[in-house]
Order: structure tokens, then C-alpha cells, then sequence
């Protein structure tokens, strides 16, 4: 479904131009859809909406009839992860939208996930059932006690085939150690332990331990009027469980290593591009905040993104990144207004292919960006409902500035700033991508010859 730049880009393998589908998941607020995420083998994607729930979609087996076709991803399970609550103490409302989900490596049958509102992570057990137990001793088929007395023979209870029915169970909850909201929960590659990070601190959790975290970073001051940056997002190194890092307000990346004291508030590097005296301005400070860091699969590289750029930085640079891609420098004209409609407070995530050679992420209008870091390429496309037929071609989009508007260009006036992607997901894999506009999600892959 990302189409037409086959011809533009034959040497490039994302060549998306086979929409897998587009499913709709609502309409009311409750159903903006607020995270997306395949798991590590990209047999499964979920979601998270403001409603608080999780929709799982499962990749169907390859057709025999159609072996060229690949599996259509439909809905595997649907559950309610977080409910509203009140926080009596602080009068504070706790919203139930899902801020952010994360897979575990599957180690049988079963799945295992985690899912975070503002304060309380929750781990969940998604496995199916398509057998149940007939034939109890103390009970009758109804689930009722039977009269011992009544009992004069041993039956040796049977598994009779059932409708396959999926069951997602909460296994630990872990809640009460964050007083600011969650905006991040990665798993560390020991999958023993996986931190959370709000504004302020960042936790250290065991999978086995819910009543009680280990705080690795607090960077809150003594007194709070003098809060100049807060956490927006950190994550673990792929490889390295000692590693993580975590990004600022202030557009700075630290890199941590726990080795080095149980409390990381110094960081071990710290990465950050001098700001161009020249492009000073009164919105600086609020486009340089980062609001997404992510490491390549590789371990080698991080990749940033701010409001109106995503950065690729290497692990032994820290004065500056080694790329730096436009998503859409043409808003810098526009900021004024974005400021006063908050849309310039709007986090983008962004996503690295596979083989980290392309990253993604997302802009207004219901537009993408694309960026191939090898031949330096680039293409907007957009999901929408007039392309997502099966099998169409994604047209690139080009936006014009100012002058004459091309037959095939969209005006920088015209753009929809409520339509807007701000979640994405690439398959560890293959050229499959998932993006959320709104409460739909478009599920697009490359073109199939």
C-alpha cells in the first residue's frame, strides 16, 4: 500500500504497494488508538486505545490455494487491560488509555505482554483453550459439589474438544511506585526485569516482584521550581542489560550503565547537538524536546525524534548525530499556530525496519515519512480510506510550500492537523507496517510480484 515509488526506488525492498487492510476500531474518543506493536516474531500486533483496551490481531496462515498471497491479519482477542480510577489523596482523575505496550519473547505456547495506563503496569498471559475437563469427582457437570455420600465410584476425568476460545489473564499488577504519569515501560534482554519511566524518575522492576521497584533514576530537585527538563521516553539496549538510555525535554539523550552505581543520575554519555544561534526563536525549546528514542536492532545506533526532525545518533559520537532527516520543515512557518491549537505538543513516535537500513514515522494529514538511510531517499504517503483497498498502490503525496501548486501536490493550508499519526510499528522482519490514524489502523506491505 505504499505505492507508486517502486519505478522511483527499485533499488529500495520497501516498495510497499499491498494493503493488508484497514480496520476501523471506532469512533468516540474511547476508541483513538494510542500505541501499536508487533510482537518479536510479527505473528501478532496489538493495540491500545484511550478506552483502555487491547485489541490483538493475529497473522492468518499462508492460503494452499494462494501460496503467493501472505496471511491477512484479523482480530485474535479483545480485553479490557485498565479501568478508570479516582485518587482519593490527590483528587486526581486516572485515565484507562494505554500509554504503552511491550511483548515478551514467547517461551511456550502462551503469550505474555505488559500494558501501562499513567501509573499501574499490568502483565498479561494471552493463551488458547480448545479443550475442557469432563468427568469430576466432586463435581457435576455444572461446576456444582456433589453429596459425597452420593459417591460410589472413581471416574478419571477426560478432555472433550471445545470451540477454540483465546483467554487473556492478568498475571501480576504492578502498581503504587509512580507519582508522576508513565510515559514509558521497556524490557530488558535479561526478560527478568523491564523499567518504567514517568517525568521524573525511572524504575527498576523484577517480573516475579510487584510490591516493590528499585528507583535508578531521579533527576526531581530538591525544590521544584527549579524543574528544568523532564524524562520523555527511555529504553533498553537490545543486547546489553546493563545499558539503557533516556531522553529529555531539553532535546539531550543520557546513556546509563548500571554497573556503575545502583543509582544512575550520572549518565556514562551524554549525547546533544549544539543548538544554531541562527534558528533561535520563541519555539526552540518546545520542538527540540525529544519525544521518542528508540535503539537500532543493532545496539550501534539511537534514533530521535522531535517535533520537526528524526536523528540517528551513533553510540560513540555524543557531539552531534550522524544523520538528521526532515519530516515535515515545512510546519516551521506555521509554528505560531500550532502553538496555539497544542498540536505542537504532540509526541510522534518513530520505527526502524528490521535491518535498520529505513525508519518511519509519522506527520499531519494522515501522512508518513519514509526515510532509506542507505540511499538517502524519501517518500510521504498517507492511510487513508480512499487508498486502502486491497492491493492498491500508495501514491507518494508531496506538500507545496508556496508559488504554484502541481496537480498532484497538497497545499500546506489545506493540511488537517487533526488527522495525524502519531503511533507506528514496522514487522521485525518483513516490509509490514502497522499505523494508527486516529481509531483506524492501516496495515500495509510491500509489493508482492
Amino acid at each position: 500500500s505504499l505505492a507508486g515509488f517502486g519505478n522511483l526506488m527499485q533499488d529500495v525492498l520497501w516498495c510497499f504497494s499491498q494493503v493488508k487492510g484497514t480496520i476501523d476500531i471506532g469512533v468516540t474518543e474511547a476508541d483513538i488508538i494510542s500505541t501499536v506493536e508487533f510482537n518479536h516474531t510479527g505473528e501478532l500486533l496489538a493495540t491500545g486505545d484511550k478506552g483502555g483496551r487491547v485489541v490483538i490481531f493475529q497473522r492468518e496462515q499462508e492460503s494452499k490455494h494462494q501460496p503467493h498471497r501472505r496471511g491477512e491479519y484479523n482480530v485474535y482477542s479483545t480485553f479490557q487491560s485498565h479501568e478508570p480510577e479516582f485518587d482519593y489523596l490527590k483528587s486526581l482523575e486516572i485515565e484507562e488509555k494505554i500509554n504503552k505496550i511491550r511483548w515478551l519473547p514467547q517461551q511456550n505456547a502462551a503469550y505474555f505482554l505488559l500494558s501501562t495506563n499513567d501509573k499501574t503496569v499490568k502483565l498479561w498471559k494471552v493463551s488458547e483453550r480448545d479443550k475442557r475437563p469432563e468427568g469430576y469427582n466432586l463435581k457435576d457437570e455444572d461446576g456444582r459439589l456433589r453429596d459425597p455420600s452420593m459417591i460410589t465410584m472413581l471416574r478419571v476425568p477426560v478432555l472433550r474438544p471445545m470451540d477454540l476460545m483465546v483467554e487473556a489473564t492478568p498475571r501480576r499488577v504492578f502498581a503504587n511506585a509512580h507519582t508522576y504519569h508513565i510515559n514509558s515501560i521497556s524490557v530488558n534482554s535479561d526478560y527478568e526485569t523491564y523499567m518504567s519511566a514517568d517525568d521524573l524518575r525511572i524504575n527498576l522492576w523484577n517480573f516475579e516482584i510487584t510490591n516493590q521497584s528499585f528507583n535508578i533514576v531521579d533527576i526531581k530537585p530538591a525544590n521544584m521550581e527549579e524543574l528544568t527538563e523532564v524524562i520523555t521516553a527511555a529504553e533498553f539496549h537490545p543486547h546489553h542489560c546493563n545499558t539503557f538510555v533516556y531522553s529529555s525535554s531539553k532535546g539531550t539523550i543520557r546513556l546509563c550503565d548500571m554497573r556503575t552505581a545502583a543509582l544512575c543520575d550520572r549518565h556514562a554519555k551524554f549525547f546533544e547537538e549544539p543548538e544554531d544561534p541562527s534558528n533561535r526563536s520563541f519555539f526552540s525549546e518546545i520542538i527540540s524536546s525529544i519525544s521518542d528514542v528508540k535503539f537500532s536492532h543493532s545496539g550501534r545506533y539511537i534514533m530521535t525524534r522531535d517535533y520537526l526532525t528524526v536523528k540517528v545518533w551513533d553510540l560513540n559520537m555524543e557531539n552531534r548525530p550522524i544523520e538528521t532527516y526532515q519530516v515535515h520543515d515545512y510546519l516551521r512557518s506555521k509554528l505560531c499556530s500550532l502553538y496555539e491549537n497544542d498540536c505542537i505538543f504532540d509526541k510522534f513516535e518513530c520505527v526502524w525496519n528490521g535491518s535498520d537500513s529505513v525508519i518511519m514515522t509519522g506527520s499531519y494529514n494522515n501522512f508518513f515519512r519514509m526515510f532509506d538511510r542507505n540511499t538517502k531517499r524519501d517518500v510521504t504517503l498517507e492511510a487513508s480510506r480512499e487508498n486502502s483497498k486491497p492491493r492498491a498502490i500508495l501514491k507518494p503525496r508531496k506538500v507545496c510550500v508556496g508559488g504554484k501548486r502541481r496537480k498532484d501536490e497538497i497545499s500546506v493550508d489545506s493540511l488537517d492537523f487533526s488527522k495525524k499519526i502519531l503511533h507506528t510499528a514496522w514487522h521485525p522482519s518483513e516490509n509490514i507496517i502497522a499505523v494508527a490514524a486516529t481509531n483506524n489502523l492501516y496495515i500495509f506491505q510491500d509489493k508482492v510480484n
